[in-house]
């Protein structure tokens, strides 16, 4: 399988093994205009397997959104073929509209104007609360 190099674009790296249709989704990928490619079960000798996205367009990625679906992934930032900038994600503090808030007495659930909110309660195990309701998210 041949998968030519971008010139301009990112990189995500180091993937859990299956949690690449996740950030395509939650990136929203599939609205590009430009190739991106979705490469499943790599063997890493880090990781054992990883998945790898490649998006040939220089984007902003949404960090927030890595870092809540796969704390370790690595985004590498690629100009005229070159690497520019590696990004570590990290799982974050805070999250706004990324998850929405599943009890329908939260006021962010009546007041369609207001950002779903979630704060990092435990960082052991990834688990967040509304800020309105204290409500927890289902885990990806």
């Amino acid at each position: 399988m041949n998968i030519n190099p971008i010139k301009n674009g990112i990189v995500i790296d180091h993937i859990t093994a299956g949690k690449a249709m996740q950030i395509y989704t939650l990136l929203g990928l599939d609205k590009l205009d430009c190739s991106v490619a979705i490469i499943k079960n790599v063997e890493s000798g880090r990781m054992g397997k990883k998945d790898i996205v490649k998006i040939d367009f220089d984007y902003e990625i949404d960090i927030d959104v890595l870092g809540y679906i796969d704390s370790g992934v690595t985004v590498n930032v690629i100009k005229n073929g070159e690497i520019i900038e590696k990004k570590a994600v990290e799982l974050p503090e805070k999250l706004t509209n990324v998850i929405f808030c599943k009890n329908p007495r939260c006021i962010s659930s009546c007041e369609q104007e207001l950002p779903h909110i979630f704060k990092l309660t435990d960082k052991n195990q990834k688990i967040y609360r509304c800020l309105y309701c204290e409500t927890k998210a289902k885990n990806l």
